[in-house]
C-alpha cells in the first residue's frame, strides 16, 4: 500500500494523494519546490519498482538491503545503517514490535525488530517497512496537525519518525527492569533450574536489544555529526536530541545486561549453596549413624567365638546404650566443632 502526502510550497498547502495518481508521476515532480513524503506499507514488487525505479531510482544494492524482509523472511531484518549516494541518503533504524504480554522472556511473547527503510532527498522522503508502524503513525497525526512544517524539508519529517522510534523503546526497557527486579527476587528466594533457563532467555533478548541499540546510536551518531549534506545544520539539534534519548536507552540496556550475568552468577552461588547445605546434612547424618552400623555389624557377626556379651543378659540394652552414646558424642562433636 502506497500513502502519498504532498505540501505545495507555492500553496502551502498539503493534501493526501490517492495511489492512483502516484503512477503518473516521474522525475518532473521531484523537480519543483513541493515536498513529498511516499510511505510504502507492506508494499508488493510492482509497487516497490513504481517507486524505486519510475519514481526515483534507487542503487540495485539499496534496494536489496530494503526489499530483504520480504525476500528473506525468515532471517533477521537489516541492522542499522546510514549511506550516502551521490543524489539520495540512505538509512535504515529496526523499530522494536509491541509486547501485548506482560510476561516478558518467560513466554513466546519476546521483543522483536522491524525494519523501516528510508531515503532522502532535497525534498523528498521515502519509508518502506512490511508491517505498521507507530513511528509512522506518528508522523501522519503530526502532519494533519502541523503540514505547515513541511517547509524544513524531509530531513525534519524524518527526525519525528526517528524521535517516536526511540521513544517506543522506553516501555521495553521498563519492562525489562521489572523483569529483573522479580527474577532478583526469585533467585534469593527460590532458586530453581527453571529460574535459570529463564534468566538465559532474557540474557538473549537483552543481549539483541543491546545490539540494535549500539547500531542505531551510531547512525543517530553519523546524522548529528553533519557528515551528511541532506541533514540541514538546523535540524542536527533536533537529530541530537533523538540521539542523546538513545545513549541514555543503552546505557540502560547496558546495565540491564551486566545485571542479568550478575544474577545468572548469583544464581549459580545459591544453587550450590543449597547443594552444600543438603550435602552436609546428608554428611552429619551418615557420620552420625556410621558408629551405630559399625556396633551392629560387629555383634551381628555369626562367627562362634568368644562373645561374653552374647551370653549376658544386659547384652542388648548394653549395645544399645553404645550405639546411642556414639550418636550423641559425635552430634556433640560437631556443635562443638561449629559445623552444626
Amino acid at each position: 500500500m502506497i500513502t502519498i502526502y504532498r505540501w505545495d510550497a507555492g500553496r502551502r498547502d498539503g493534501k493526501w494523494l490517492p495511489a492512483e495518481q502516484f503512477a503518473g508521476l516521474g522525475p518532473e515532480a521531484r523537480a519543483s519546490n513541493d515536498v513529498w513524503w511516499v510511505d510504502l506499507e507492506n508494499a508488493d514488487e510492482p509497487e516497490e519498482r513504481l517507486v524505486f525505479e519510475q519514481f526515483l531510482h534507487v542503487h540495485p544494492l539499496t534496494l536489496e538491503d530494503i526489499t530483504k524482509p520480504r525476500r528473506e523472511p525468515y532471517t533477521l531484518p537489516h541492522f542499522p545503517k546510514a549511506e550516502e549516494f551521490p543524489d539520495y541518503l540512505f538509512v535504515v533504524v529496526n523499530p522494536l514490535d509491541k509486547l501485548p504480554s506482560d510476561d516478558f522472556a518467560c513466554s513466546d511473547v519476546r521483543p522483536r525488530t522491524r525494519q523501516l527503510s528510508a531515503v532522502l532527498t532535497r525534498n523528498v522522503l521515502i519509508t518502506h517497512h512490511y508491517e505498521p508502524l507507530e513511528s509512522v503513525k506518528a508522523l501522519r497525526e503530526f502532519l494533519s496537525k502541523h503540514g505547515q512544517q513541511c517547509d524544513r524539508g524531509p530531513d525534519y519529517l524524518f527526525h519525528i519518525i526517528l524521535d517516536a522510534m526511540v521513544d517506543e523503546y522506553a516501555p521495553t526497557l521498563d519492562r525489562v527492569t521489572d523483569r529483573l527486579d522479580d527474577l532478583e527476587d526469585e533467585v534469593f528466594g527460590k532458586p530453581t533450574p527453571q529460574l535459570l533457563v529463564n534468566l538465559l532467555q532474557l540474557k538473549r533478548d537483552v543481549v539483541a536489544l543491546r545490539k540494535t541499540l549500539i547500531l542505531e546510536r551510531e547512525v543517530l551518531a553519523h546524522l548529528t555529526r553533519g557528515e551528511f549534506a541532506l541533514i540541514d545544520v538546523r535540524e542536527i539539534a533536533y537529530y541530537r536530541n533523538v540521539y542523546d534519548h538513545l545513549v541514555r536507552y543503552a546505557e540502560l540496556i547496558e546495565t540491564a545486561r551486566e545485571m542479568v550475568s550478575d544474577l545468572m552468577q548469583t544464581h549459580l552461588a545459591a544453587l550450590s549453596n543449597k547443594m552444600n547445605a543438603i550435602m552436609k546434612t546428608l554428611t552429619m547424618i551418615s557420620t552420625v549413624i556410621l558408629p551405630m552400623s559399625l556396633i551392629a555389624g560387629i555383634y551381628g557377626m555369626n562367627f562362634k567365638g568368644w562373645f561374653p556379651e552374647l551370653e549376658w543378659k544386659y547384652g542388648y540394652p548394653f549395645a544399645l546404650a553404645l550405639m546411642a552414646l556414639t550418636g550423641v558424642g559425635a552430634f556433640a562433636l560437631f556443635r562443638w566443632r561449629k559445623w552444626l
